[in-house]
């Protein structure tokens, strides 16, 4: 009977799930755009979706924050031209909005905390007047069906068959797995429900359990995806998971992380907010796919990157020195 019922809430989210897709033709542009050039890149995108992840590790912040936080930043990029001077304000606008939509009131950071922890150039006001414009282009539709959301399903399902397998199929790694798929862009294109089949397949064939793999077997033909479509991104996935394969990812920590900062640091961070630059007005144009590159507004920034800090579950080597990119700088 549960196992009905979670088979028919997978086919209920199967058909949400391409409301909350970014569109493809704006993640395209991003890709396409040089890392010097006038638009944001996907390093400098990428950058900040790590930078997320050390936020949201930071903050003690779920799994479910991050996820949900990167879906509202690919969708608002995907879908209006952004200067890169303004992408450290839409992203930590997209992680509050999603902390105040996955967390409990009482655990969700202040504006200001987020502010003075990232050390971005900008305001309360500014975030305040980011978030309400990301919330429109949105339509406030921000409890987003994502990778995540069929990764507990899927695990659920799995599990229900017998409950010997609740401890084999570890459900923080796949969570770390998936965080990792999401500091790339190129994962944003995936269908959720292919992107944590994908997952899923991968860590069956490392366990190498006959079970699990026909459960998952059955989940495909059930949610009918392509053999061409899981074998494209199953193969995505495993070059991803070479690149960030640690001990690191089996066995996540999920605790918030400790800085250690000089004194100097300490100083700056107590007394930053009363410095910081007021943003521009933030103009609001849509992507329009036939513009050439050679059109756009520069998009150079001077934000920082939190990479080098990244979440307890990324520290180490899980996220290689070379893959660990800075937003694009002067």
């Amino acid at each position: 009977m549960e196992a009905f019922k979670l088979m028919k809430e997978l086919k209920s989210n199967l058909e949400l799930e391409v409301h909350y897709l970014p569109k493809e033709t704006g993640l395209s542009l991003i890709e396409s755009t040089q890392e010097n050039g006038n638009g944001v890149s996907a390093k400098c995108r990428d950058a900040r979706v790590e930078d997320l992840w050390s936020l949201t590790s930071f903050f003690g912040y779920s799994t479910q924050t991050f996820v949900l936080a990167v879906n509202l930043l690919d969708r608002f990029l995907a879908m209006m031209k952004v200067q890169s001077k303004y992408l450290a304000c839409i992203s930590i606008s997209c992680l509050h909005i999603a902390a105040r939509v996955t967390e409990e009131e009482c655990n969700v950071s202040s504006s200001h905390e987020l502010i003075r922890i990232s050390q971005c150039k900008f305001t309360v006001s500014d975030l305040s007047r980011m978030e309400k414009i990301i919330s429109e282009k949105l339509n406030f539709q921000f409890k987003a069906v994502t990778a995540l959301t069929f990764l507990h399903l899927y695990h659920a399902i799995a599990i229900s068959h017998t409950s010997n397998r609740k401890d084999v199929l570890n459900l923080d790694k796949l969570e770390a797995q998936l965080k990792a798929c999401l500091c790339r862009i190129v994962f944003s294109k995936a269908k959720p429900s292919v992107l944590a089949l994908s997952l899923l397949m991968l860590e069956i064939e490392a366990l190498q359990s006959a079970d699990l793999f026909e459960i998952a077997h059955r989940i495909q033909t059930h949610l009918k995806i392509s053999k061409a479509d899981l074998a494209r991104w199953r193969g995505l996935v495993d070059q991803c998971m070479r690149e960030y394969s640690s001990p690191e990812c089996a066995k996540p920590d999920h605790k918030k992380l400790v800085w250690i900062v000089s004194r100097r640091t300490a100083q700056n961070l107590h007394s930053s907010y009363r410095s910081i630059p007021e943003l521009p007005t933030i103009p609001e144009g849509v992507w329009d796919e036939s513009e050439s590159e050679d059109s756009s507004e520069d998009l150079s920034s001077g934000e920082e990157s939190l990479s080098s800090s990244l979440g307890s579950d990324a520290e180490g080597p899980y996220f290689p020195s070379n893959f660990r990119s800075r937003a694009c700088r002067q």
